[in-house]
């Protein structure tokens, strides 16, 4: 075989040139076509991620406004709650003792009105009728102090404007001089409990007078 058959042969059988690719390019173009649209596949998957993780943040970010929104509601119940609770257990301590404080009410009555039947001299005295006196006078002072600190208060309202939630008008007295509807007498002393009335004062009221306020004096 001559030198020139051979580098015939030889370069048929390596090409040096880029021959190569296009003939692969030409036997198997679907191939070539998805390694040239590769790129673009991929910035396609990775914008739908990018949005994928946008959508799902956003989510969990709604969904723990709710949370919160949810916890602050609660909080705010279980407060209300507690406070009626409080105010529940107040009211029945101050007001448990309102039927034993009516009954009593009647011994402090009778009290006021053996002291207030004792003549003046009697009290100025010496000997065993002033010592009473002065023990009769010391029992209702303990016993309205013991009172009290159970909230019950008693209630002598001469001077004050006539309040109907406490006082219990039974006549009426003209005087010009003071505010019409003004208590001008106690008949009988009342009692409150916290800021219920207990027993209303019996009062007699002014009439004639200038119209007074809705303000108690």
């Amino acid at each position: 075989m001559s030198r020139k058959h051979k580098s015939e042969v030889k370069a048929q059988r390596w090409p040096t040139d880029n021959s190569g690719s296009a003939e692969a390019t030409e036997r198997f173009p679907g191939e070539a076509a998805a390694v040239a649209d590769h790129p673009v596949n991929a910035e396609a998957a990775l914008s739908t991620d990018n949005q994928s993780d946008d959508d799902a943040m956003a989510k969990l970010q709604a969904e723990n406004a709710d949370l919160k929104d949810r916890l602050l509601r609660t909080l705010a119940e279980v407060e209300n709650v507690r406070r009626r609770a409080e105010k529940d257990v107040s009211d029945t301590r101050q007001y448990a003792v309102a039927k034993f404080a009516g009954d009593i009410l009647s011994v402090a009555d009778n009290m006021e009105r053996a002291i207030a039947s004792i003549p003046t001299e009697v009290r100025k005295g010496q000997g065993a009728i002033k010592t009473l006196v002065e023990g009769i006078e010391l029992t209702e002072r303990e016993m309205l102090n013991v009172l009290g600190k159970h909230g019950i208060r008693k209630l002598i309202p001469v001077g004050e404007r006539f309040d109907p939630n406490f006082h219990e008008a039974l006549f009426e007295v003209p005087d010009a001089t003071v505010p019409h509807g003004t208590v001008s007498r106690v008949v009988e002393p009342g009692y409150s409990i916290g800021s219920r009335p207990l027993r209303p004062a019996k009062v007699a009221t002014t009439r004639g007078g200038p119209l007074g306020t809705d303000k108690q004096g």
